[in-house]
């Protein structure tokens, strides 16, 4: 039998990213995320990729996803400009230097910091899960400056940990500024796009993104994440939310297992 030749090899490699890009994207889909999140612990631990190299490498995959999703939510549903623009442009400045933040720090300075992240997230998720109800107000309980805080908070986050921001300004939207699940997840894109772009664009500049792995998981995850929002929609809401956090926590402790 032949040998299997350098192009070979990259083919196969090429198949592989993208069939894991899909699997990334429908999980994305199913949990709302655009599959950032999920790819960042797995790209360092199955792949073996630094903590800074598989956040840069998750945002190729997450930009086009982000934009997607922007575009198909605006075509259903109306963004106020008033309320979207503090989020971005406050976003966007703080993406900006939390990303630069990041690209300075130890790898395994980074890792413990991700590892902290995903627990807090996931203890959040929890306690929403199982305390009360919001009600849900018809106007926004807090405007322009807490939007711009909020923001720039999200952005932080973001840019530090290569996750975009919305997984920060969701549920504090729906929590604290009283809005419905749809209205949340409308101005989180909004936010994410722009703090997602100028956060690759740093990662890229200082060499942490893998291209030949992030284009073909972009490229997956765009043919797969609608998939996996019409997955969503079939299930009950709190399984959805109780098998996020216990994903958050395994990926939490797969990643302190390598630090």
């Amino acid at each position: 039998m032949d040998r299997l030749t350098d192009e070979d090899i990259a083919v196969i490699e090429f198949l592989l990213y993208l069939l894991f890009g899909a699997a990334l994207g429908t999980l994305g889909g199913i949990f709302g995320i655009g599959g950032g999140l999920i790819a960042i612990p797995l790209l360092g631990v199955w792949f073996g990729l630094d903590q800074q190299i598989a956040q840069g490498t998750a945002l190729v995959m997450v930009v086009p996803n982000v934009m997607l999703a922007l575009w198909r939510y605006h075509q259903r549903n109306r963004i106020e400009l008033r309320h979207a623009l503090p989020l971005a442009i406050m976003g966007f400045c703080f993406a900006w230097i939390g990303s630069i933040w990041a690209v300075g720090i130890d790898a395994q300075t980074m890792r413990i910091g991700f590892v902290a992240f995903l627990v807090v997230l996931s203890a959040y998720n929890l306690l929403k899960m199982f305390g009360k109800k919001t009600a849900v107000s018809s106007e926004m309980r807090y405007s322009w400056p807490w939007l711009g805080v909020l923001g720039a908070a999200s952005g932080t986050m973001g840019g530090l940990f290569g996750v975009g921001g919305a997984v920060v300004a969701t549920p504090v939207l729906t929590s604290l500024f009283g809005t419905s699940q749809v209205v949340a997840q409308g101005l989180s894109l909004a936010l994410a796009l722009p703090s997602t772009g100028v956060t690759l664009v740093t990662y890229a500049v200082h060499h942490e993104v893998d291209w030949m792995i992030g284009l073909p998981l972009a490229i997956g995850g765009l043919a797969s994440i609608s998939w996996g929002v019409k997955v969503a929609h079939a299930m009950p809401e709190k399984l959805l939310r109780g098998l996020f956090c216990g994903f958050l926590v395994l990926c939490a402790v797969m990643l302190a297992f390598k630090v």
